[in-house]
């Protein structure tokens, strides 16, 4: 009888397994979805002008986003790689403090840096109106200052916001690093270049490796920052071949293009890690102990690790601050109160289901009898990789195609117009922010779930629960931390996100990031603080809880 009873259960669980593996299976295929339809309209194109594009304006587009990318590649793993040792190994007033103000530039969207910039140095601005009133010039004739909106500037923007990704990633790598190390080099009389450039940047290499990699990936997929300094890259070649004109092959070919310097950026820093193996050889290992700075080394010490955060947070912050604290009259703008309204509503909305889709991915994955929907995991992360230009390409058209077939078949059904269900709505929006940021909140609940003892689900299944009420009662009360922390990020970066917002919102639709590109494009950039400052606060609740968990 009880084998008959146990024989008879057996099905059911299996059921109920291949159930949430074919859910996770839907769910990777989703976040798939775009990038494969960017490849499937790139070489199924209407019209196909890539020869054209070949020839005229694609190798213009290649050659500015390679040395864009390159230059700030390299400033920030100097500048990250540089700071990360200084503020570990060595001691100054005030190196504590700058540990953490460090990170605040990952607050600051790159086009918010560029429009700051701009207003900060041009010929109206306070630097060359000083200069004219300390040297009495009277026109931009009498003197020579550097062209402003340039790729040179664009760079420096960039780099002073992105250095933050390598700086992280390369400080803790330094504090895992053995104490006794660095004074055995010490006393085979390396200087602190020596060891630097011998010992700590070898065993930190995985590290500034990674952080580097994102930070040029960031760059390959900036729109606001290049459209703003008129420089012409991959990304605002999509808009001008899409928008400017009409061809939307040709705006997914060169988005393949994007999709491939990403792969290679991947495969070159996982390939720079490959070999870099390096392992503690002992628990009690002892860590740095930092050397005291005094006097003109102080000094210069500090200078040097105030100026990035000078640059890339004091700067733009208080241009913004400045320009929203003088125009009063602009927070009470029904423009701006309704972008803030989508942009709660659209990024809320985002989040939410980011993370529960995540988690039951996750979930899934773990329940899987076989081995397709862990094979599936790492590939729902290429969402992150892929910039939001690209999934903007790689939604529109296959949703707009599939809400005019819909409306045209409602229409002869019942005679009624519903309209563009999906691409008239902020339902496009959600679901790219939703495969931009997925490997997010998958990372998060990925970690968080492992965190848990395998002990615990199977208690609550073997008292009765089933799959899902072990997620609901076991798992989730256990690790709400970790998914409260995925909801915040996700929500930040769907706060930030311009480029792929401004390819899919409805007519007339803006968030505060679209608000603060159209009025800053405008050179209203008194209409565009408030937005902007919000955009930087939101941004600092994220850095703030960032700095808090790798303290």
């Amino acid at each position: 009888m009880s084998g008959e009873i146990l024989q008879g259960s057996r099905p059911r669980v299996r059921w109920r397994a291949d159930r949430w593996s074919v859910g996770a299976a839907v769910i990777a295929a989703l976040v798939v979805m775009p990038i494969l339809s960017v490849i499937w309209i790139a070489f199924h194109p209407t019209e196909n002008i890539w020869p054209h594009l070949v020839s005229t304006t694609l190798p213009r587009y290649l050659g500015n986003t390679l040395l864009l990318t390159l230059s700030v590649g390299l400033i920030c793993a100097a500048t990250g790689a540089g700071l990360a040792w200084i503020l570990v190994m060595y001691r100054f007033p005030g190196s504590k403090l700058l540990q953490w103000l460090n990170l605040l530039p990952l607050a600051i969207p790159a086009y918010v840096g560029a429009y700051a910039l701009v207003d900060f140095l041009e010929y109206a601005g306070p630097v060359q109106t000083g200069l004219r009133g300390a040297f009495g010039w009277q026109t931009a004739r009498d003197y020579w200052f550097p062209e402003i909106r340039s790729r040179w500037a664009a760079i420096v923007v960039l780099s002073g916001a992105l250095y933050p990704y390598v700086y992280l990633l390369a400080r803790q790598a330094f504090r895992d690093q053995s104490g006794s190390t660095f004074e055995v080099a010490q006393a085979l009389g390396a200087g602190p270049f020596r060891r630097f450039w011998r010992v700590g940047l070898p065993l930190a290499r995985p590290a500034i490796a990674a952080g580097t990699a994102v930070a040029m990936m960031e760059a390959v997929s900036d729109f606001g920052t290049v459209d703003y300094f008129a420089v012409q890259t991959l990304t605002t070649g999509i808009f001008s071949v899409w928008l400017q004109s009409g061809n939307a092959g040709g705006a997914a070919q060169i988005a393949s293009v994007i999709l491939v310097l990403i792969l290679l950026l991947v495969g070159l820093e996982k390939l720079g890690r490959r070999r870099s193996r390096f392992y503690r050889m002992s628990r009690s290992q002892r860590p740095v102990e930092p050397q005291r700075l005094r006097g003109g080394a102080a000094m210069l010490a500090l200078a040097i690790c105030s100026f990035p955060f000078a640059l890339g947070f004091l700067l733009p912050g208080g241009v913004i601050l400045s320009h929203a604290l003088d125009n009063p009259e602009h927070w009470v703008d029904r423009g701006l109160l309704l972008a803030l309204w989508h942009t709660l509503t659209v990024g809320g909305i985002a989040s939410v289901i980011t993370v529960a889709a995540a988690l039951f991915l996750v979930y899934g994955v773990r329940l899987a009898r076989s081995g397709v929907p862990r094979a599936l995991l790492p590939i729902t992360t290429i969402g992150y990789a892929a910039p939001g230009a690209v999934l903007g390409v790689g939604l529109l058209i296959p949703m707009a195609t599939a809400d005019n077939a819909i409306a045209d078949a409602v229409e002869t059904a019942t005679g009624w117009d519903i309209g563009l269900v999906m691409t008239g709505s902020a339902f496009a929006i959600v679901y790219a922010y939703a495969v931009r940021f997925f490997a997010i909140a998958q990372g998060a609940a990925d970690a968080a779930m492992g965190r848990v003892s395998p002990n615990l689900p199977m208690a609550a299944r073997s008292l009765g629960r089933t799959a899902g009420g072990a997620l609901r009662e076991v798992y989730v009360p256990l690790i709400k931390g970790s998914v409260g922390t995925a909801l915040l990020l996700v929500f930040v970066d769907c706060v930030k996100e311009l480029p792929a917002t401004l390819l899919l919102r409805p007519f007339n639709y803006n968030t505060l990031a679209t608000r603060v590109h159209e009025k800053a494009s405008l050179e209203q950039i008194g209409q565009a603080s408030p937005a902007a400052l919000l955009v930087v606060l939101v941004g600092l609740m994220a850095v703030l809880l960032l700095a808090r968990t790798n303290r």
